[in-house]
């Protein structure tokens, strides 16, 4: 098995570093990832600049783009030969809930299935046990098939911040939701210039049973399918009966 592996914490992080060493124990591994850190960058490309890949010492790239614009540049650009699975992580911090919506990390396995590939997410609910992260997508890769990686959907997977021995399962889930965001953080520059810090995340608000929140939280590693139709299929009927009525 080949495996393309990316990220949105750049390519010297942590989580990418773990994950690739561990998977290159079943795989022929290539990494390609962002020069910096890129997290919450969702699916954008880079349509403006030109895109310049690094070709490392190791084999492995970093290029000064997004995680979409690597996935996308290694599949359609410059990788030879075959690829047969995206995997994207390992994120430092969960993408659960609303956190899709933003994710560079799972921006990247999205990119990976829009190309015609079987692709997965992994996150870690913390930032110390990248180790249990890893052997987790180990574990799974070799028990994942065509059926289980549909097409144009990807699998989210949020492992909590625990020693391998201490995890209790692996639950499906589907997405809980966050309450709203917390208020940016104003302040001034060293120039008296007014500028301005994206505030924290909002905590979970939607974390019952059947929840990646709810999984996570009490030491369950969730898994999400994700597709990218943004349709919200149960209002259809209620629209078109609203159109039909006016």
């Amino acid at each position: 098995m080949r495996i393309l592996i990316s990220n949105d914490d750049g390519f010297h992080a942590e989580g990418i570093q773990t994950l690739a060493q561990e998977l290159r124990k079943i795989a022929e591994v290539i990494v390609v990832a962002p020069d910096r850190n890129r997290s919450a960058a969702s699916s954008s490309l880079t349509l403006v600049e030109p895109l310049r890949p690094r070709h490392l010492d190791n084999g492995d790239y970093c290029i000064n783009g997004t995680p979409a614009d690597c996935v996308h540049l290694a599949l359609n650009g410059f990788l030879a030969g075959q690829v047969d699975l995206v995997v994207s992580g390992i994120n430092a911090g969960c993408n659960m809930g609303d956190d899709t919506l933003y994710s560079g990390t799972l921006a990247a396995a999205l990119e990976g299935r829009h190309l015609g590939l079987p692709a997965i997410a992994v996150s870690l609910d913390g930032r110390q046990h990248y180790d249990t992260a890893a052997k987790v997508v180990c574990d799974l890769i070799p028990r994942l098939h065509h059926q289980l990686l549909r097409s144009r959907e990807v699998l989210n997977i949020n492992v909590p911040d625990l020693p391998y021995e201490q995890l209790k399962g692996i639950k499906v889930c589907h997405l809980g939701y966050r309450a709203s965001a917390a208020e940016v953080i104003a302040q001034n520059d060293p120039r008296g210039e007014k500028i301005y810090w994206i505030g924290p995340a909002g905590l979970p608000e939607n974390e019952q049973p059947g929840t990646d929140f709810h999984a996570v939280q009490n030491g369950y590693v969730s898994i999400t399918p994700i597709s990218a139709d943004m349709t919200a299929h149960h209002s259809i009927g209620a629209l078109q009966d609203w159109l039909e009525r006016e």
